[in-house]
Order: structure tokens, then sequence, then C-alpha cells
């Protein structure tokens, strides 16, 4: 992979991670990849994908983004691919039952700057 001179260097440690509950189709995996790796991220943790894993779609769509995919840890459980975790955002497009406090993204990146300021969110 190579670098536009101006852009940092990928961020390698296990957090920020982005964990995807549940994954039904590797394009989308490989979507997910390519999307961290523009922003210097390269930690994915996959928690039971529905296809087999390594997946050949994920590769294809990820273009050039294979460093995190080859890096993605699989777990079974949500628990285990958070065990680790100081700080959980969580976001879906599918309407929830639930109530949690609703951030949007400037709030949510505002919270993440004060955790990783504060060293909470970093191991």
């Amino acid at each position: 992979m190579t670098r536009a001179p101006n852009m940092p260097a990928p961020i390698e440690e296990a957090w920020p991670a982005i964990v995807l509950v549940t994954p039904q189709l590797g394009e989308n995996i490989g979507a997910v990849a390519r999307a961290m790796l523009n922003f210097g991220l390269t930690s994915l943790r996959l928690v039971n994908p529905r296809d087999r894993w390594p997946n050949p779609k994920a590769q294809q769509v990820a273009v050039g983004a294979d460093v995190v995919l080859n890096r993605a840890r699989i777990e079974w459980r949500t628990e285990d691919a958070l065990a680790d975790a100081t700080l959980v955002l969580a976001a879906t497009a599918r309407p929830r039952g639930m109530q949690k406090p609703v951030w949007g993204a400037r709030e949510a990146a505002l919270k993440i700057r004060a955790a990783l300021a504060a060293g909470s969110a970093l191991r």
C-alpha cells in the first residue's frame, strides 16, 4: 500500500478498533476494511461472521486494505471482542427499542477525544 506523503502512518494499536457483529456479506466487511484504512485504522474485530473466513469477496472489495483483513480478529461472542475495551460506541441503521444516549458524529468525536486525552480509551 502506498500512502500520500501528507498522510500519517496507520494506527497499528489494538484500539481504536472497529467491531462488526454478525456481519453477513464479505463485500460489506471488505468495504469496512477499505474505509478503515482510509482513516488510518487497522484493528478490525469480527463477531460470528455468517460466511467463512477468510472471505474472498471481502478481499476483492477491500482493494489494498489487505493489512486490515489479514489482522482481523475473529470472536464468537461480542463480550470477547470487547473484553479489553474501556470505551465502546455503537452504531446501527436498524431501529432499536433501547433507552441509550444517542450522539451525533460531532458529539461522539468529542467524547472519543476526551476519553483519549484522559487515557481511558487506550491500554
